[in-house]
């Protein structure tokens, strides 16, 4: 805005530019200019809420919000240049933090509006299956996740009592997560008589999704991780090559692997302000007046 590059200013000079914008609450109604940060829409979606304990909520760490909110604007910047390749022109597509974190917690406003069921935070329990929450083992923690009546059954035989598949309490998932804390007793139980990795091969064995609970270095050393979901590379400012998280995703072409290392903030600004015409005075004048880095 500040260098007037606003949807009108673009699409004038440009009828095949894309522009892509995020905002905290969109561009129109009642909070539209408001500031924010990621936890903004952490709680003001709900997520929040139905997150940590009843009466202690609880954010998420990791800026969900922001990634998803980036994830969202880069799939409608792709929509936007294949609705080009058919209509010769550009678009102004737009996300918001906001909307990002209602997309993901949609389902529970949806039941509330429906159901009014007035759900609470339930720790880390499912409130809608089970077993599911994390647990103690003899040398860490488990989370372990059961849903479904066939994988429930195969859970009650790999921890030893078969009998509980037929137990009244636990006949459907709606029931085992209204019985939760009686379930979370139960494999509690269970994996404090043994390792994480005794836990997570018998479960495995039984067919059971069963995870172990990771530090950050943990998850670093892990061999799955490092060998299929990390990469090296270099990083502006740290000597020698470092692990970074990999794309999210894979083409059977080879695509999806690291580009070139993310650059310091305004390492390219010249190069890429005298290749679109800019002199050295002007962008001179620009950074005087604090329109770039």
């Amino acid at each position: 805005v500040s260098m007037g590059l606003d949807w009108d200013v673009v699409h004038s000079a440009n009828p095949r530019a894309v522009l892509a914008t995020a905002t905290t609450f969109g561009s129109t109604g009642p909070y539209a200019g408001r500031l924010g940060f990621d936890g903004i829409g952490q709680v003001m979606s709900g997520a929040t809420y139905l997150s940590g304990h009843r009466g202690d909520p609880m954010k998420s760490f990791v800026p969900w919000v922001d990634y998803g909110t980036a994830g969202n604007l880069a799939i409608a910047v792709m929509g936007a240049l294949m609705q080009r390749a058919h209509t010769g022109l550009g678009s102004h597509v737009e996300a918001s933090l906001l909307g990002t974190a209602l997309a993901v917690s949609g389902h529970a406003l949806t039941e509330q509006a429906v159901t009014a069921v007035g759900r609470q935070a339930t720790g880390n329990r499912h409130p809608g299956a089970g077993p599911s929450d994390i647990v103690p083992t003899r040398d860490g923690h488990v989370i372990v996740q059961v849903v479904g009546n066939p994988m429930f059954r195969r859970w009650c035989v790999a921890i030893g009592q078969p009998e509980l598949a037929d137990d009244v309490r636990f006949a459907t998932d709606d029931l085992r997560g209204a019985n939760g804390p009686a379930l979370s007793e139960l494999v509690s139980l269970w994996c404090a008589q043994r390792t994480t990795a005794e836990v997570l091969s018998e479960l495995a064995d039984g067919n059971v999704p069963a995870g172990p609970l990771y530090s950050p270095q943990q998850a670093l050393d892990d061999p799955h991780i490092s060998s299929e979901l990390m990469e090296l590379a270099t990083v502006p400012g740290v000597a020698g090559p470092v692990p970074v998280v990999a794309p999210p995703f894979r083409l059977s072409d080879g695509g999806g692997c690291l580009g070139k290392e993310s650059p310091l903030l305004g390492q390219h600004t010249n190069e890429v302000l005298l290749s679109l015409g800019y002199s050295n005075e002007d962008i001179a004048a620009l950074r005087t007046a604090r329109i770039v880095g």
